[in-house]
C-alpha cells in the first residue's frame, strides 16, 4: 500500500542514465529558481510601509527613497552574481566561492547562513501566500496554521516528483503572476496619467504612531529599519548560482541570462507596486488596532495586504481583484520552490564534502535529492507552527542569512579576480577582469553595509535567533566532518594486505530443535569453521533436559554447550562464552549464528525475535566477533507481495 501511495504522489522511478533529461531550458529555470525574488515584490513594499508607519503617516515621504535604495542594491547584487555564475559554473554558488577563496571556515559560515535562509524562504513565502488568501476570504483566519502546513506538504510532494516536473507545474503561475502585476501597474499608472488616480480603501484612515516626534538619529534608525525590511526583495537571488548544473548547455551562459531576466523583471514589478501603493495612499500597520477608521474588529479581523488594496483600488472589487489575489497567493506559495531546489542542492554538495550526512547526497526515485527536500519541509513546517504562520513575526528572522552569504561571496569573488589578474598578461582580458572585480567589490561593500544595518535594526526583533542558529549549524557541520575524518582514518587498511584469522569458531544459538535451528546448523557447517558448537542457556532445567533428549534422538553430530544462568538471563552468559572463545587466540574469529523469524505483520514482530535482537545489539560491540542472521520465513511472510528482482528482470527482457 505504501509503495502504491508513493507511486501516485511521486511517480515511477527514473533510471540514473536519464539524469540529462531533467536539465532545464531557461523558460523553466526562471520559475524554478527565481520565483522567490519575483514573488517577494508582493510583500517587500508592505514591509517598508509597516516600519515607516510606526512613526505615523508623516514619515511615508521616506518610502520612495528607501525603494530606490532597494532597487539599486538589487541591480548590483544581480550583476555581482552573474560574475559568480560565469566563474563557478559547478553549482556551489556562494559556498564554493567563499570556500575556494576565503577558506573552509568562511564557506561553512556561508553554507549555514544559506540553509537558514532557505528554511525561512519556505516559511515566509507560504505564510505570505496564505495571508493573501485570507485577505480575499477572511473567514479562513482561524485555520491559518493548518492551511500553511498543508501547502508545505503539497510543495514537498510536487518537488519529490523531480525538478523538471515541478518546473512545468510552476511555470504557468509564475508567468501569469508577472503578467498580472505588469498589467496592474500599467492600468494603475494609466489611470494616474488620465487624471483619475486610484484610491485605496484605507486612504482615509489614520495610523496611531508607536513613536512620536522622531528626528535625527531616531529617524535615521527608522529609515534604516525600513530599508532592511524592504531588502526582502533580494531573497533568493543567489539560487540561480547554486543551480547552474540544472541548466542546459551552455550552462553558465544560460544561467547568467536567466539571472538578468529575473533582475529586470523583479525591479520593474517592485518599483511599479511601490509607486502605486504611495499613489493610492495605502495604510497598513503592524498592529491592526493602530489603524484609526478600520471598519472591522481589529482584534480578530485581518487587514488587507498592500497588494490587495492596490488591486482593489485599480480594478475595484471584481474579477480583476480576485485574479490578482489568486495569482499573488499562488506565486507566494510556489516561491518556496526556490528553496526546495536550493536547499537540497546545497545539502548534497555539503554531504559530498562530508559536512552533512551522506544521505543528503543520495538522489531519490525521481533523481531529486529527496532527503534534503523532506528535511527542509519538516523544519519549515515546525517554524510555521511555532510562529502561528505570522509573516510579521517570521520576517524578522529573514534576510540576515541572505546578506551574510552575499557579503562573503562577493569578497571571495574580489579575491578570485585578484588571483586571475596576477597571472594574466592580455590587456583585453585584464580589462574584463578589472571590470568584473569592480562589480564584485561594489557588491561586497553594499551588501556588507546592508548586513550591518539588518543586524542592528532587526537583532532585538528576532534576528538574534539567526545569529545563534548560524554558529550552531557551523559547529555541527565541523563536528560531522571531524567524525567522518576520524572514521575514515580508523578504517584505513594496515600495510601488508589482508590478515586472515588464525581460527574461526562457529557458535549456533539454539533454544530447541526445530527447523530454523537445523537450518542454522547446516549453514554454519557449510562454512567449514575450525570449531562448531551449539549453545543454549539453561533458564529451566526441564527445557534443558528436553533439548538434550531431542539432540540425542536426532543424533546431531554437533556438541551442545549448556550455559548456566541462575538469574534466568540470556544475554550475559552468551557474551561471557563468546569472550572466552575469543580469548583463546589474539587472531581468532568468533561467528555467532542467530536463527530469526521473518514475519508478515508488524504485530508479529512484537511476539518474536526479541531475545535475538537484544543479543545482537550487544554482540555488535564485541571485537573480532561476527553476527550472522539466519532467516526463517514464517507462513505469514510468504503471502506478502515481495518483488522478485530476478523475475522482474526476466519479464522486462
Amino acid at each position: 500500500m505504501l509503495t502504491t501511495v508513493k507511486r501516485v504522489l511521486v511517480g515511477p522511478p527514473l533510471r540514473s542514465d536519464r539524469l540529462g533529461e531533467t536539465l532545464l531550458p531557461k523558460r523553466l529555470a526562471l520559475p524554478i529558481f527565481a520565483s522567490d525574488p519575483l514573488s517577494s515584490v508582493a510583500y517587500a513594499t508592505q514591509e517598508i510601509l509597516l516600519v515607516l508607519t510606526l512613526g505615523g503617516l508623516a514619515y511615508l515621504y521616506v518610502a520612495p527613497w528607501v525603494a530606490v535604495a532597494v532597487v539599486v542594491l538589487l541591480a548590483v547584487v544581480v550583476a555581482s552574481y552573474r560574475q559568480v555564475v560565469r566563474a563557478y559554473p559547478s553549482g556551489g554558488g556562494s559556498y564554493e566561492v567563499a570556500s575556494r577563496n576565503l577558506g573552509r571556515s568562511a564557506g561553512l559560515v556561508v553554507a549555514a547562513a544559506l540553509m537558514v535562509d532557505y528554511v525561512m524562504t519556505v516559511a515566509v513565502s507560504v505564510a505570505a501566500g496564505v495571508d493573501n488568501i485570507i485577505s480575499a476570504v477572511p473567514s479562513l483566519q482561524p485555520h491559518r496554521v493548518l492551511i500553511n502546513v498543508g501547502f508545505v506538504a503539497v510543495l514537498t510532494a510536487m518537488n519529490l516528483r523531480g525538478v523538471r516536473d515541478s518546473g512545468k507545474t510552476f511555470a504557468w503561475p509564475t508567468y501569469l503572476f508577472i503578467a498580472g502585476i505588469l498589467v496592474l501597474v500599467a492600468v494603475g499608472l494609466g489611470q494616474v496619467v488620465a487624471g483619475d488616480p486610484p484610491v485605496a480603501e484605507s486612504a482615509g484612515w489614520q495610523v496611531r504612531p508607536e513613536q512620536v516626534g522622531l528626528t535625527g538619529l531616531a529617524l535615521a534608525l527608522l529609515t534604516l529599519r525600513a530599508f532592511a525590511s524592504g531588502c526582502t526583495a533580494l531573497t533568493g537571488v543567489e539560487a540561480i548560482s547554486n543551480g547552474v548544473p540544472a541548466f542546459r548547455v551552455p550552462k553558465a551562459e544560460n544561467a547568467a541570462r536567466t539571472m538578468l531576466a529575473m533582475g529586470v523583471t523583479a525591479i520593474t514589478m517592485f518599483a511599479g507596486l511601490t509607486a502605486l501603493a504611495l499613489i493610492t495612499k495605502v495604510r497598513v500597520a503592524e498592529n491592526t488596532c493602530d489603524l484609526i477608521g478600520f471598519p472591522g474588529d481589529c482584534t480578530s479581523d485581518p487587514q488587507r495586504t498592500v497588494i490587495a488594496q492596490v488591486a482593489a483600488a485599480v480594478f475595484g472589487g471584481g474579477a480583476g481583484f480576485f485574479l490578482i489575489q489568486a495569482l499573488t497567493a499562488l506565486i507566494l506559495i510556489l516561491a518556496a520552490n526556490t528553496a526546495f531546489n536550493g536547499f537540497p542542492l546545497l545539502g548534497s554538495i555539503l554531504a559530498q564534502d562530508r559536512y552533512l550526512p551522506r544521505q543528503l547526497h543520495t538522489r531519490g526515485d525521481r533523481l531529486a535529492f529527496s532527503n534534503g527536500i523532506i528535511v527542509l519541509a519538516l523544519i519549515a513546517a515546525g517554524l510555521i507552527w511555532a510562529y502561528d504562520g505570522s509573516v510579521t513575526r517570521l520576517i524578522q528572522l529573514y534576510i540576515l542569512g541572505v546578506f551574510t552569504s552575499f557579503t562573503l561571496s562577493q569578497a571571495g569573488m574580489v579575491r578570485h579576480w585578484n588571483r586571475a589578474l596576477a597571472g594574466e598578461r592580455d590587456p583585453r582580458v585584464r580589462g574584463r577582469l578589472h571590470r568584473s572585480r569592480v562589480i564584485n567589490a561594489v557588491g561586497c561593500a553594499l551588501t556588507g553595509l546592508v548586513l550591518l544595518i539588518v543586524l542592528v535594526t532587526k537583532f532585538t526583533h528576532g534576528a538574534y535567533l539567526v545569529v545563534i542558529a548560524v554558529p550552531v549549524l557551523y559547529a555541527l557541520m565541523r563536528a560531522i566532518r571531524a567524525h567522518y575524518d576520524r572514521v575514515s582514518a580508523e578504517l584505513e587498511p594496515e600495510p601488508g594486505g589482508v590478515v586472515m584469522p588464525a581460527h574461526v569458531h562457529a557458535v549456533v544459538l539454539v533454544s530447541r530443535v526445530h527447523r530454523p535451528t537445523l537450518q542454522a546448523l547446516a549453514y554454519a557447517r557449510a562454512t567449514r569453521p575450525d570449531t562448531l558448537a551449539a549453545v543454549t542457556v539453561a533458564i529451566s532445567p526441564e527445557d534443558v533436559a528436553r533439548l538434550r533428549q531431542e539432540w540425542a534422538d536426532r543424533e546431531l553430530n554437533v556438541p551442545l554447550t549448556v550455559l548456566e544462568s541462575p538469574y534466568r538471563e540470556i544475554t550475559n552468559p552468551v557474551l561471557d562464552h563468546v569472550v572466552r572463545l575469543r580469548a583463546e587466540g589474539p587472531r581468532d574469529l568468533v561467528v555467532v549464528y542467530l536463527p530469526e523469524y521473518v514475519v508478515g505483520h508488524w504485530w508479529e514482530q512484537l511476539l518474536h525475535n526479541q531475545s535475538a535482537l537484544r543479543l545482537k545489539a550487544r554482540l555488535l560491540f564485541q571485537r573480532r566477533v561476527m553476527v550472522v542472521s539466519v532467516p526463517w520465513q514464517l507462513e505469514s511472510s510468504r503471502h506478502k507481495p515481495h518483488r522478485d528482482p530476478v523475475a522482474a528482470g526476466r519479464r522486462r527482457s
